[in-house]
């Protein structure tokens, strides 16, 4: 006899669950979550298309890295970092860098 697995978890709906992922998904092709800046607008990023897309209360951006002086995402999240500070940001770094940070703050 085979066991189940109850079935009472919620099954998680991204598009209800995140409105601001569903928006970059609909700017551009397979949106990536990058994180939150420090005025709280929340960035995303398509390797395939290239493109971040920032939104920020009501407002989206998309921006083409090509048409910035960047070459490569870790670019942007420094430029950002620079601008605007993050919040938190899944770009680069590494656990011991997290734990840095955490505790310089």
């Amino acid at each position: 006899m085979q066991a189940t697995k109850p079935t009472s978890k919620k099954r998680i709906d991204r598009d209800t669950d995140h409105p601001q992922e569903r928006r970059a998904r609909e700017l551009v092709r397979g949106a990536w979550f990058i994180g939150v800046d420090g005025c709280e607008a929340a960035h995303f990023w398509s390797p395939v298309e290239q493109t971040v897309v920032v939104i920020e209360d009501d407002a989206a951006e998309t921006v083409a890295l090509a048409d910035t002086p960047f070459s490569i995402l870790a670019d942007w999240v420094a430029y950002t970092d620079e601008e605007r500070g993050w919040e938190f940001h899944r770009v680069g770094g590494s656990l011991l860098t997290d734990l840095r940070r955490g505790l310089d703050r």
